[in-house]
């Protein structure tokens, strides 16, 4: 067993790393406590109340204990940023949802043209996006559909392919970098 001394040298990848590891909560606990103000921040920042804000950070850290189990940050603390904005994100679309009230259906008689409108440029953008990716090489193809498609780790992407860790993140990154690529030239 590692004590918290010990755990405080580590970098955040190597506490990540631990964690995944052998699930030892100190080691959580040190990295989570050195961004616990940046955390408190966003909450704050969403949630505009001291209390909820103290409430979701606690929240939060118990939602990391499975999730980064789950993922592989490449950089803790803004995965961390954006785990903790999207859980505040969460939280005020739940409030605003015990509020919501029925809207009669003559309120907006162009909605039927704007959701017609809209599925039309989100369907162009999905078939954009699988032709960019069967023009992604092979492997490329095949970690960028397990990661994303299939949310697969790392991890499971390393034992369903055979490939290693260092391959895999590389194929991710560099899919996703081709990906954008492709997807900008056709949007223009």
């Amino acid at each position: 067993m590692t004590n918290s001394h010990s755990l405080n040298t580590y970098t955040d990848e190597q506490l990540v790393l631990h964690y995944k590891q052998h699930q030892q909560q100190q080691a959580l606990a040190v990295l989570y406590m050195r961004y616990a103000d940046v955390v408190y921040g966003v909450c704050m920042k969403y949630l505009k109340d001291q209390d909820f804000a103290k409430d979701a950070v606690m929240n939060i850290y118990e939602a990391l204990t499975n999730k980064l189990l789950q993922h592989e940050p490449e950089n803790f603390k803004s995965w961390l940023y954006v785990l903790a904005k999207n859980w505040c994100l969460m939280q005020l679309r739940r409030e605003k949802g015990k509020g919501f009230s029925e809207l009669p259906e003559t309120f907006m008689q162009l909605e039927d043209n704007w959701h017609l409108e809209t599925l039309l440029a989100k369907e162009n953008s999905l078939n954009s996006l699988e032709n960019c990716i069967e023009q992604l090489n092979a492997e490329q193809q095949q970690t960028i559909k397990l990661f994303y498609l299939e949310e697969k780790c790392y991890n499971e992407i390393t034992e369903i392919t055979g490939l290693d860790w260092n391959k895999v993140r590389s194929l991710i990154q560099n899919g996703k970098r081709n990906l954008k690529i492709c997807m900008d030239k056709h949007e223009q």
